[in-house]
């Protein structure tokens, strides 16, 4: 296969540690042919700054509170044929971008998503949906690993996720980029009502996964319990605006409402809100649809070509090695400066570190630049095996890097154009 030259864009605002280990991981992708382009605030730009080796990096200093215009900022620089999007809190296996580009062999793809993996680091926050004009959201069926182009139900298109996502930037020029109306929340949704529009073909990558963590931000706590809604309310409405114009927007604020009302009372249930929390935050909601409601929904022209060429970095000669090995928690010293050590080689670094207990397992990817296991011996990892199950050590260990094996091995098969 050869490579296209592919821009991965990441903006980010307020979160300069997530985004150096996001660019960490990034940093360790198999594909030879990419450069990267940040849009950041002050904060991300002088994170980035601190942190020597960043070839191939393109970087746009942007503050304003607003997701879309820092995509098409970040647009006006990458000069990739292809540009895929990930979050500053969310980190890429390193063969994503190979399982995300592959399926733009067909001329007539227009765009790819992937499958993105939740807070323990093992089981899928989103793998493949829909959604309407309403901004209604369905799980898709699908079976096997192979990439596929849904068919969803009438009424509906097929959605990608924000933080896992790739498209060709000919599509993005001529759609004129991001909409600047939805400053957060369906700004992704709205491209892919727009894209389906003009017959785009969209394909689903089980094998492109990021893992994303949801940290904290000015919308949301650390446990993902927001802290204002007035954002989601005034995209929601943007979007019925643009989309379902004669649907009844009261009825589908009522709708929204409920949605959100029942989903924070769960937190409030859980203990991450208070009972005044939830009729704040229901108050904020109303009061941005309100908004949403007035907010200018101006025509987008077509985007202009890159301002600057191709930056890709200087790629190993040969694939990435993927090394692995495991250990108990009371050797995490020594596992870890083994990992940093392994890490500065320029290897793949999976790090196990079991107990003797039936602790659930997690896993994350270290600052320090490796993915790092950690459970009982006898515990479980994924939600179909049973709580407690006796194991021997080197069993388990063969087991877990069984699962994550194909996720972190580079092929050799893959050059540049």
């Amino acid at each position: 296969m050869i490579a296209p030259a592919v821009s991965i864009v990441v903006v980010s605002r307020g979160r300069p540690g997530l985004l150096v280990r996001c660019l960490t991981g990034i940093g360790q992708l198999c594909y030879p042919n990419f450069e990267i382009v940040v849009a950041a605030d002050r904060a991300g730009c002088d994170a980035i700054h601190a942190n020597a080796g960043r070839e191939g990096l393109k970087l746009v200093n942007f503050n304003a509170p607003n997701i879309s215009e820092a995509r098409n900022a970040a647009l006006a620089e990458a000069a990739g044929e292809i540009v895929a999007f990930i979050d500053d809190d969310a980190v890429p296996e390193p063969t994503w971008l190979d399982h995300l580009i592959a399926p733009f062999e067909n001329d007539a793809i227009a765009a790819t998503g992937g499958f993105v993996i939740g807070r323990n680091g093992i089981a899928f926050q989103w793998t493949a949906r829909g959604v309407d004009r309403n901004g209604r959201k369905i799980a898709i069926e699908h079976r096997g690993d192979a990439p596929f182009e849904p068919a969803p139900p009438e009424g509906y298109v097929t959605k990608t996720e924000g933080t896992n996502f790739a498209v060709r930037r000919s599509w993005l020029a001529a759609l004129g980029g991001f909409d600047p109306a939805f400053r957060f929340y369906f700004d992704e949704t709205d491209l892919n009502l727009r894209l389906a529009e003009q017959g785009a073909r969209t394909v689903i990558v089980p094998r492109a996964i990021v893992h994303h963590g949801y940290a904290a931000s000015a919308r949301r706590a650390g446990d993902r319990a927001p802290t204002d809604l007035t954002e989601i309310g005034a995209s929601s409405a943007v979007f019925l605006r643009k989309h379902a114009p004669d649907c009844d927007h009261e009825a589908e604020l009522a709708r929204i409402t409920d949605e959100h009302r029942r989903a924070l009372l769960q937190y409030m249930v859980d203990g991450g809100l208070e009972p005044r929390d939830v009729a704040r935050r229901l108050a904020e909601l109303r009061a941005g649809f309100a908004q949403g409601r007035q907010r200018p929904i101006l025509p987008r022209g077509t985007l202009p070509p890159a301002r600057s060429g191709f930056l890709g970095a200087a790629r190993p000669e040969s694939p990435r090695k993927s090394v692995y090995f495991a250990g108990r928690p009371w050797n995490r010293r020594a596992l870890h400066q083994r990992a940093r050590t392994a890490v500065a080689a320029g290897n793949i670094v999976t790090l196990m570190r079991f107990s003797p207990t039936a602790l659930t397992h997690r896993v994350r990817f270290h600052e320090g630049g490796w993915w790092e296991q950690r459970g009982g011996l006898f515990g479980r990892a994924t939600r179909d095996e049973p709580y407690f199950k006796l194991r021997a050590f080197r069993a388990r260990v063969l087991k877990e890097w069984a699962r994550v094996a194909e996720l972190r091995q580079c092929r050799s098969d893959v050059t540049i154009s």
